[in-house]
């Protein structure tokens, strides 16, 4: 399993249930890395799309504990129901795409994430965990520094060294 997230300068991530930057070049990543994929989010997450609409040409898996219904999306209630979903899938056709709190909970079983980091503060309200600070996270790749929208950005990928495994 892997995740995807943008993160400003000090690893924020969010601000009013929204994206801090609106960042062409990281849609169009984000949209070749996840396409034909399963992206795991939460609700508000979800309902932060357009219309609230899954994303399309994905298979959208959604953590909710209450009984609303999403159109178009598996709906889990806990880490457990996730676990059994996923078992129809490639591990590694998966992402985890948001946000605050399902980052925090999925963040060991990923085995990477591919992070864009963006060189400027927006601002947040909601962070992601800074992977430099962590024993088992380490960048093992970036690339050039380029700018979408005024912004300089790059793409990065993390690889976790000490991957836990869903039971």
């Amino acid at each position: 399993m892997k995740g995807i997230v943008a993160v400003d300068k000090n690893w924020g991530i969010g601000k009013n249930n929204d994206l801090l930057f609106s960042l062409p070049a990281d849609m169009a990543y984000f949209r070749e890395q996840t396409k034909g994929k399963v992206v795991v989010m939460g609700s508000k997450t979800l309902k932060s799309f357009p219309n609230s609409k899954p994303l399309k040409n994905r298979v959208n898996i959604v953590f909710h504990r209450g009984n609303e219904v999403f159109e178009g999306c598996t709906v889990v209630k806990d880490i457990n129901e996730l676990e059994k979903v996923l078992r129809e899938y490639n591990f590694d056709d998966v992402f985890v795409i948001g946000g605050a709190i399902i980052y925090k909970m999925l963040l060991n079983y990923c085995d990477e994430f591919l992070i864009t980091k963006v060189d400027a503060d927006g601002g947040a309200e909601v962070f992601f965990e800074n992977l430099d600070k962590l024993d088992n996270w380490e960048c093992v790749k970036e690339s050039e520094p380029i700018e979408t929208n005024g912004y300089n950005i790059s793409f990065t990928t993390y690889k976790n060294n000490k991957v836990e495994q869903l039971k």
